[in-house]
């Protein structure tokens, strides 16, 4: 009964936000809040309310300070060079903008936290999108999609779950695991190619003021390439011929350049730059001239970020707390008066009170399956069902449920609630418990998407895309991600 229960209320949670006929939020707490009624235990609602919201309070805390940490890094302009690096590269070409996300999500992932990945690659890729009028849930999935690949690193978090729960070393499940790992993260920028194609047939190529067309790039009936300074007649057309081939793309249209063309920034006055400066200063993601930049800070800045992203990797201190007292120290060194401090705080307090109130919304989907023991029976099912046959193949079988039950449980709850009964099985049948441990990272891409993971409503937060969009959009190139992966490792011997 648990087990149908389980599986009822988290279909019904997906299809009703993909429909979009709840908010996220709403779905959250009210469907979970119903079906532990339906269990017979409402009247522990509360507890198990609670217990999940303990739980998930210190992330809350975690994502709330570092939205405010990094929103404050963006203001002061930490982030500018990045962007522009990010758009010479590109030069308006959708492929490589959608190359240059993938890019710039797996560089950052190496911090090992999603959220500061997710806040970097929104704040430098979401104007350039916004400006090209290319599909947000692309740039989303993209990131997404290189994050949970990246996310298997030791200090990411699976890895070592995984070394715990089956008492062995990181690094003995981690290195034999990079050529697969690589392979993936190459399928991954494959795949951000063939979606920047897609974004290119449906929106053209621009070509920025003093710049030329990318000489690559195949007249595609209905492209646009022309200069973008301000021409009102291609911004029209730019947006007709992303409506009209919107229905290729395969994901919702994004805004049309011409309603996006206020993200980019020109200046109404400086000095006469030559032919690459006049492009780049034509074509600004963030406003070079923004009262909050602090040129004199940069390095400041810099070493501050470097420090609390060494400290998090060296686990000094609670993550929670590291963001909380950057952010303060940040806030403080950049904005000493008072009434600025107020301005920076109120300017991020959207993303802070969405982001902060979809965790402990979380809570209560995540408190209900774990209390009501729909988890371990849906979980119990499942290892069950496997046939005695495949026994010897338990690599295999388990880095098929990696994908489905990394998707719809916690890492904790997979790593070791699940894990250890399925390495148990595999070592009654010779399988060796590294060879189980190395399977289930492969889910890692496809969890990335999951609507029980804190960072991702940080990215469709910031990226202002509805969640059952990027769910709809993503979660079918993360499990092919995934899949890929267990392949590589069972093609080279690893798994």
């Amino acid at each position: 009964m648990l087990t149908f229960l389980g599986f009822a209320m988290i279909a019904t949670f997906l299809v009703l936000i993909m429909m979009k006929k709840m908010s996220p939020i709403a779905a959250l707490v009210l469907i979970p809040a119903l079906f532990c009624v339906f269990a017979g235990k409402g009247a522990h609602l509360g507890d198990y309310v609670i217990e999940g919201v303990g739980k998930l309070a210190p992330t809350a805390a975690m994502l709330m300070f570092a939205i405010v940490y990094f929103g404050l890094m963006i203001d002061v302009g930490l982030f500018d060079p990045i962007v522009r690096g990010i758009l010479r590269f590109c030069k308006a070409d959708p492929v490589r903008v959608v190359v240059g996300t993938a890019a710039l999500a797996a560089i950052v992932s190496l911090d090992g936290d999603g959220s500061t990945t997710f806040m970097i690659t929104v704040s430098a890729m979401y104007p350039l999108y916004k400006r090209l009028g290319l599909s947000l849930v692309v740039m989303t999935g993209v990131a997404a999609t290189a994050n949970g690949v990246m996310n298997t690193l030791p200090w990411g978090g699976p890895t070592a779950r995984a070394a715990t729960a089956l008492k062995l070393d990181a690094a003995d499940i981690f290195v034999p695991m990079i050529p697969a790992l690589a392979v993936g993260l190459l399928f991954v920028f494959a795949l951000a190619y063939v979606l920047g194609l897609r974004e290119r047939r449906r929106v053209g190529v621009l070509a920025l003021p003093g710049q030329k067309a990318p000489e690559d790039v195949e007249d595609v009936e209905g492209d646009l390439v022309g200069a973008t300074a301000g021409s009102a007649d291609q911004s029209v057309s730019a947006g007709s011929a992303g409506s009209a081939g919107s229905a290729a793309s395969g994901a919702p249209a994004g805004p049309s350049p011409a309603a996006a063309s206020t993200s980019a920034s020109t200046p109404a006055d400086g000095p006469e730059d030559g032919p690459d400066d006049a492009a780049e200063d034509g074509f600004q993601g963030l406003d070079p001239h923004r009262p909050t930049l602090r040129p004199r800070l940069y390095w400041f800045n810099a070493g501050l970020t470097v420090a609390l992203l060494a400290a998090m990797i060296m686990e000094l201190l609670p993550i929670p707390v590291l963001f909380l007292l950057g952010a303060a120290l940040a806030l403080t060194v950049n904005f000493p008066h008072m009434p600025d401090q107020k301005a920076r705080i109120a300017a991020h307090a959207d993303n802070v009170l969405n982001v902060a109130g979809m965790v402990f919304a979380a809570a209560v989907f995540t408190g209900v399956l774990t209390g009501t023991g729909m988890v371990k029976h849906m979980a119990d099912w499942l290892v069950g069902a496997i046939p005695e046959g495949m026994g010897p193949h338990m690599a295999l079988v388990t880095g098929l449920l990696s994908l489905p039950l990394t998707y719809f449980m916690s890492n904790d709850g997979f790593y070791f609630g699940v894990l250890p009964v399925l390495a148990e099985a595999g070592a009654a049948h010779g399988v060796s418990p590294l060879e189980i441990a190395r399977a289930s990272l492969v889910g890692q891409a496809l969890h990335m998407s999951s609507p029980l993971v804190p960072a991702v409503y940080v990215l469709v937060g910031m990226a202002k895309v509805e969640f059952g969009d990027h769910t709809r959009f993503t979660v079918k190139w993360a499990a092919l991600t995934s899949l890929v992966v267990l392949a590589a490792g069972m093609l080279f011997g690893i798994i």
